[in-house]
């Protein structure tokens, strides 16, 4: 309620502001404007603004209108005006596992759970260290603000170290602090490293970037009761909770032949669905239990590239949408994927669901384009921060180019163009929380050439000592 009333109070000062934006006809200083040809703000009120700039002082954006009453109210020390380019959120990754950028393309053609215990989980015993996970994040940072991600949602080893990169590289996330009941990379099961996902979510609370999370793996590799230790301690520190769920028809079997309940039925029985959950895949729940994920709040974060590459199946999103679930797109990691192209999910997400259903009107190109912005926010618990281009939120914000491009000309329909056009490498600047990660497609936060020659390195290491098994 406090935290309410003082947004309440923020907006309130700068309405007043706003209505008196200048002092003997002075401007108002701020930090940064961005413009562009068209703005999309995700907000119902005004979705699409021609010609429009946003103002951002102190990380926040304070004012968003037309480009010429913006630049006549405002001077900012820099600008990125964003001309034949569309202003839009940044991009949302709901799922993934960033240090998995140095498995990428380790193991492919594989059904997930071969993939994962013959391969992956090897392959994690022997070389997953503190210094595998700095690279791999580093890298992943990287890419993904190459491609417009501004927000991710993590679940790796050695989150402390996914933390730090993060904060350096500038980028916003949840970071989940990994828990599963048998031995993995740094821990030797589930006493220990729950007492660390403890310490690492108190660590890091009150970031203005980092959101600490805990992380149990799935409902098959982590026991009933642990699973409910983990959703009490979350409640209690009042952070999020982040788990693959009913991601294959194999899991779902298992569930019910150990617990004689489907996965989110037997999530339930535990006392471990609520708003704050955010679970990833749900290609395989019922009718029953979309109704549970809907009644209880829980969020579902659908990733189609990994879905489909790992042939686990289609999620009902069409079905979980209507239910009234929360829902946003995720990349998953990039060993499964095989990179962190939120452009491509997007796509996919329009595509794929109008061709298993055979209905080109399911999953519209603006209801996709929210799952990917405002709509993964809410399902991440961060609306209130980011998602949309609204007075009062962070500036989490990217720049497209849509002129001078041959697969971009011409547009009559920015929203659909965004869905069914942009291409990742049609990001020109990226900014998040008023901080310019990205200007003129150059990275500013991360050392590439650092990040390319370490990465490399480690896969050579890693193929001398690894023949795939596929």
């Amino acid at each position: 309620m406090l935290c309410l009333l003082l947004r309440l109070i923020t907006l309130y000062c700068l309405s007043l502001l706003l209505m008196s934006p200048a002092i003997g006809g002075e401007k108002i200083e701020v930090d940064l404007i961005m413009g562009g040809a068209y703005v999309v703000t995700m907000d119902k009120q005004q979705p699409v603004i021609r010609h429009g700039a946003v103002a951002i002082r102190a990380g926040n954006i304070i004012d968003v209108d037309s480009r010429e009453k913006i630049t006549a109210r405002y001077r900012a020390s820099q600008q990125l005006a964003g001309s034949g380019m569309i202003l839009m959120p940044g991009l949302i990754n709901g799922h993934t596992h960033a240090a998995m950028t140095l498995f990428r393309g380790l193991a492919d053609d594989i059904a997930l759970m071969e993939w994962l215990q013959h391969n992956i989980f090897p392959a994690e015993a022997r070389f997953v260290d503190a210094d595998f996970v700095r690279i791999g994040t580093q890298l992943a940072c990287w890419e993904m603000i190459r491609g417009g991600i501004t927000t991710f949602v993590d679940n790796y080893f050695y989150p402390d170290v996914i933390a730090r990169v993060t904060e350096q590289c500038g980028l916003r996330a949840i970071i989940g602090a990994p828990v599963i009941d048998f031995p993995s990379p740094g821990f030797k099961g589930w006493n220990d490293s729950f007492a660390a996902a403890r310490a690492f979510v108190r660590q890091w609370k009150h970031h203005r970037l980092i959101t600490p999370a805990i992380a149990p793996h799935a409902p098959y590799t982590v026991k009933p009761e642990h699973l409910k230790a983990a959703s009490d301690v979350t409640r209690q520190l009042g952070v999020p909770m982040t788990i693959h769920v009913s991601e294959t028809a194999h899991e779902v079997d298992e569930i019910k032949q150990r617990y004689g309940k489907r996965p989110v039925e037997h999530l339930e029985a535990y006392g471990v669905l609520n708003p704050s959950l955010i679970t990833a895949h749900m290609v395989w729940p019922d009718a029953n239990e979309i109704k549970l994920l809907a009644t209880r709040g829980v969020s579902v974060i659908h990733n189609p590239g990994s879905n489909m590459k790992l042939a686990s199946g289609f999620a009902p999103v069409p079905e979980m949408l209507k239910a009234g679930v929360k829902l946003g797109l995720g990349t998953d990691g990039a060993a499964s994927n095989n990179d962190l192209d939120m452009w491509e999910e997007i796509r996919l997400t329009a595509l794929i669901h109008k061709g298993h259903l055979l209905d080109p009107t399911v999953l519209p190109a603006a209801e996709v384009l929210r799952m990917a912005t405002l709509g993964g926010a809410e399902a991440i618990g961060l609306a209130d921060k980011i998602g949309a281009i609204t007075v009062g939120r962070r500036a989490d914000l990217i720049q497209v180019r849509v002129t001078e491009l041959a697969h971009a000309l011409p547009l009559y329909n920015v929203i659909s163009h965004l869905v069914y056009s942009v291409k990742s490498s049609d990001i020109v600047n990226v900014v998040v929380d008023g901080r310019i990660l990205m200007r003129n497609q150059v990275v500013l936060t991360v050392d590439q050439r650092a990040v390319a020659v370490e990465a490399n390195r480690l896969s050579l290491r890693i193929k001398r000592a690894i023949t795939p098994t596929h």
